[in-house]
C-alpha cells in the first residue's frame, strides 16, 4: 500500500485554483480559435477574436481568464490501495483551495449560507465528488464554476415515452432559455439517467470530458452531434447577438435508471469551460 502525505495534496490543489482559472485547458483554446476563424456572421466573429484575445491575456499577464473564478468544484478518484497521511482528505482540499484563491489573487464568491450571504473570505468550502477506484494513485480534477451559467441550468425528469426527441426538446429548451444569461459560445454538459441527485453529477462531469470527445456508445455519441448542430442552429451566437456558434461543444454522461424514468440534466457552462486534473 501506497502513502500519500496530504501537505502534497494541499500543494497540488493550491496549483490547480490558480492554472485552472489563469490558462485556458488546451482543448478550450482550439475550439475558441477555430470558432473565431470559422464564424460568419460578423459580430459574433468579432467577439470570438475577442475572447482568443482575453486568454493570451491571462496567459501572459498572470490574472483570471474570467473576473467570476467560480465556486471550486472537485471530482476526487481516490484509489482503494492508496493511504491518506495527515490531516483529513475534504479538510486537505480544502486547504489547497483556501490558499489558491488568497495566493492567486482570485475572486472569493462563496456564502457561508444561502441565507445570511455572509462571505467565507477564502472561496471554501468546495464542492468535492468522490469515487474509489483501483489502484494506488490519487486524481484530482478541479472545474472552477460560475453561477451565471450554473444558475441556468436545468433539470427534467423526462417519462420514458419521450425518447430521443423529449430530450432533444428538453436541451434545446435549456439553451434557448438560457440565451445570452449564461455567456454564450457555451459548452453544454448533459447527464441522461440515474435518479435525481445523480444525473446532474453526470452532467456536470461531462463539461470536464475533451471537447469535441466523443461518448463511446455509438447512440449516444450520434445524439452528442446531432444536439451540438441543433443548437448552432438556434442562431444565439457569441454573446447572445447573432452566429453560428452558440455551443462549441455537447458531452453526455449516461448512468443506468430505472425502468419507470429518464432523468436528464442540462448543465451550462460559458466559453470558459475551466478544468484541469492531476494525478498524485
Amino acid at each position: 500500500m501506497r502513502t500519500l502525505h496530504t501537505d502534497n495534496i494541499i500543494s497540488a490543489v493550491r496549483d490547480l485554483c490558480i492554472e485552472a482559472n489563469l490558462e485556458l485547458a488546451a482543448d478550450m483554446k482550439e475550439k475558441i480559435c477555430t470558432a473565431a476563424e470559422e464564424e460568419k456572421n460578423p459580430l459574433g466573429k468579432r467577439i470570438l477574436s475577442s475572447l482568443v484575445e482575453n486568454m493570451e491575456i491571462a496567459k501572459n499577464d498572470r490574472i483570471p481568464i474570467c473576473q467570476d473564478t467560480g465556486m471550486a468544484v472537485f471530482f476526487v478518484e481516490l484509489g482503494q490501495d492508496l493511504h491518506i497521511e495527515g490531516m483529513a482528505l475534504s479538510d486537505a482540499i480544502n486547504e489547497g483551495v483556501r490558499r489558491g484563491y488568497t495566493e492567486g489573487y482570485l475572486r472569493k464568491s462563496v456564502v457561508r449560507d444561502p441565507l445570511d450571504r455572509v462571505n467565507t473570505g477564502d472561496n471554501t468550502p468546495a464542492i468535492i465528488h468522490y469515487d474509489i477506484v483501483p489502484g494506488e494513485e490519487l486524481k484530482i480534477t478541479i472545474a472552477p464554476k460560475g453561477f451565471g451559467s450554473e444558475n441556468m441550468s436545468k433539470v427534467y425528469m423526462l417519462k420514458p415515452a419521450d425518447g430521443e426527441e423529449g430530450i432533444k426538446a428538453s436541451v434545446l429548451d435549456a439553451v434557448k432559455n438560457a440565451g445570452p444569461n449564461a455567456c454564450p459560445p457555451l459548452v453544454v454538459g448533459v447527464g441522461l439517467g440515474g435518479d435525481f441527485e445523480l444525473v446532474t453529477k453526470l452532467a456536470k462531469k461531462a463539461l470536464t470530458r475533451e471537447a469535441g470527445s466523443r461518448n463511446p456508445s455509438a447512440h449516444i455519441a450520434r445524439l452528442e452531434e446531432e444536439l451540438l448542430a441543433m443548437i448552432n442552429e438556434t442562431g444565439i451566437g457569441p454573446g447572445g447577438l447573432g452566429g453560428q456558434t452558440t455551443a462549441l461543444a455537447l458531452n453526455i454522461e449516461t448512468y443506468p435508471t430505472h425502468i419507470a424514468g429518464m432523468p436528464l440534466a442540462v448543465n451550462m457552462c460559458c466559453h470558459v469551460n475551466r478544468h484541469k486534473s492531476v494525478v498524485l
